[in-house]
């Protein structure tokens, strides 16, 4: 902890006298990549269902797929979007845009073509990558048609599968892909790698953008968060820095979609930036994630709360020899204390909570990989980054010592911005003392130690009367109940009160307990004020695309069903 400008200020134990400059010189994605291939050129860098991809492969196709880009016109600063699932091409196809001096956009694979439509408006993409799958070529061709995109690039999957896999998917399942038309607006991916170098573009890291990455619009309309090549390349150094198993085997199960910010950051640009081996899947099904993990012996897994939960409801668990598993990271969502008990318990990995926002380039704080994690804390600020509380109620203003606050962030990760909403980014940062802060929304506690406790969403809290109650405090208690698997509190209106809290929740397999019981239980254990007026008992609660649940929603349902 440091004291500035009377002010109390949070670095991380990891934290390092210079600044951020000297700790993370500036460093293009490219750069990352160029000298990863450089030290790990005939290694895998990627395992996808067994058939390995080296770095220099995976270079050569980025360089010859920039090529390809600036032959069809594209230049710098120009919008590239990603419209792809866990995949090989992902790779090439995000370094070879960045190569030309392009602009990534991750457009998600669960997209409507209308919601797609929206997002390549807003960015300025001028062609999308996917892949001939159902679920993403006719949305592609359907964008194509009535948006402003000039170019599809299609990826064959069964070109990417083992050879037996791919003779699989041509001759027996069919309805697994798309035919991809014959049209000059529509290129197969291997058409796309037909150059050999590209022309060199000047790269600066510090005010050169690499990624529009939206946000996902639980709190409201996505924004494209302006992410630096310096952002990524500095959350990809910091994570790697603080792992004491950087310079043993590296090989993690990438099941977290790259599309989402936390995948981004965790999965491709920390194990490429450590020289480590992906193994890669295109979705998170739970028998296929425990095979995957037992047959490449990965060393670590990031995920979501619900990822670890569903391993844990599976029965190949106690098949499935996790002996290789050195390390599972969460975050996307609060960690429960029994979940990550139960999954250490039965696997032997440590499970470890961090926290990040699609503002900070994906992490901004972590429970440490060994020693004092302390369970029910995002842990502490990663190298180079500093923390602050602002008062709750006037952000120009520091919290009251001992008091929560929303929890501000300084660091060589955070955004530049947002596309085409400066007005809105603009509120999105504090300044203190003639420093910038960025706002998170997030209510948090800071110990002596700078162990950090998120205390709830600003925009989630409930007004009961004049008080405020934290949805995330009534859920941790009830997460305490043996039969509870998941549960989300929400307000409702109250005639007398204004907002009542309401708790949802799914049962834990052979649960037989009621909603009446559950309401009982869990109030005898809060405040007056946090008491729920019931506790209602579903067979599945909403999720988000990355598979955490999902607060907005379920409060979209409530609001249709009163209605």
């Amino acid at each position: 902890m440091e004291a500035v400008h009377g002010t109390q200020v949070w670095r991380t134990r990891y934290a390092h006298p210079c600044a951020w400059d000297q700790q993370f010189p500036p460093l293009a994605m490219t750069e990352l990549f160029v000298r990863a291939v450089a030290g790990h050129g005939g290694e895998p860098l990627v395992d996808f269902y067994g058939r390995k991809y080296s770095y220099q492969a995976m270079l050569a196709e980025a360089r010859a797929f920039a090529a390809w880009l600036q032959a069809m016109g594209v230049v710098k600063g120009d919008r590239i979007g990603l419209y792809l699932p866990n995949v090989p091409i992902y790779i090439p196809a995000y370094f070879g845009a960045m190569l030309a001096g392009a602009i990534v956009v991750n457009f998600s694979p669960l997209y409507t073509a209308r919601e797609l439509e929206a997002q390549v408006e807003d960015s300025g993409a001028r062609l999308i990558v996917t892949v001939d799958v159902p679920a993403l070529l006719p949305t592609a061709l359907e964008v194509l048609e009535c948006s402003s995109l000039g170019h599809l690039v299609v990826g064959r999957l069964e070109q990417m599968l083992p050879f037996v896999q791919g003779i699989g998917v041509r001759l027996f399942r069919r309805s697994e892909i798309v035919p991809i038309p014959v049209r000059p607006d529509v290129i197969d991916w291997h058409d796309a790698l037909s150059h050999d170098e590209p022309r060199p573009v000047a790269i600066d890291p510090l005010t050169d953008l690499a990624l529009l990455q939206y946000t996902g619009g639980t709190t409201g309309t996505p924004k494209g968060a302006m992410l630096t090549h310096q952002n990524l390349s500095a959350n990809a150094r910091q994570l790697v820095m603080i792992d004491p198993c950087r310079a043993e085997r590296d090989v993690i199960l990438g099941v977290l979609p790259f599309f989402h910010v936390f995948a981004n950051a965790c999965v491709l640009n920390r194990t490429i930036c450590n020289g480590g081996c992906i193994a890669m899947l295109p979705r998170f099904q739970a028998g296929q994630a425990l095979k995957t993990l037992q047959r490449t012996a990965a060393t670590a897994m990031p995920g979501v709360p619900t990822m670890y939960q569903a391993l844990l409801d599976h029965p190949d668990l106690t098949k499935t020899d996790f002996s290789s598993l050195r390390l599972c990271s969460s975050g996307g969502a609060p960690l429960s204390a029994p979940l990550k008990h139960r999954f250490e318990e039965a696997t032997g990995a440590r499970l470890i909570e961090g926290y990040g926002l699609t503002e900070t380039a994906g992490v901004a704080a972590t429970n440490p990989f060994y020693g004092d994690d302390r369970t029910g804390t995002i842990g502490q600020p990663l190298p180079g980054t500093r923390l602050l509380l602002l008062d709750k109620e006037d952000p120009a203003r520091i919290a009251p010592p001992g008091e929560a606050g929303e929890l501000a962030v300084q660091g060589p990760q955070v955004m530049s911005g947002y596309w085409n909403r400066p007005e809105t980014a603009a509120a999105t940062f504090a300044e203190i003392a003639g420093e910038r802060w960025l706002r998170t929304g997030d209510i948090a506690e800071i110990d002596d130690e700078g162990y950090v406790r998120i205390v709830d969403r600003s925009k989630d809290m409930i007004a009961v009367g004049g008080f405020k109650v934290f949805p995330s405090q009534v859920e941790t208690v009830l997460l305490r109940h043996p039969a509870v698997k998941e549960a989300l509190v929400i307000g409702v209106r109250d005639p007398y009160h204004g907002e009542m809290p309401r708790a949802f929740v799914t049962l834990l397999p052979g649960a037989a307990d009621d909603g009446a019981g559950l309401r009982a239980w869990l109030n005898e254990r809060l405040g007056k004020h946090e008491r729920v007026d019931e506790v209602v008992i579903r067979t599945s609660l909403p999720k988000t695309m990355v598979g955490k649940l999902d607060r907005k929603a379920l409060r979209g349902e409530v609001a249709a069903a009163a209605a």
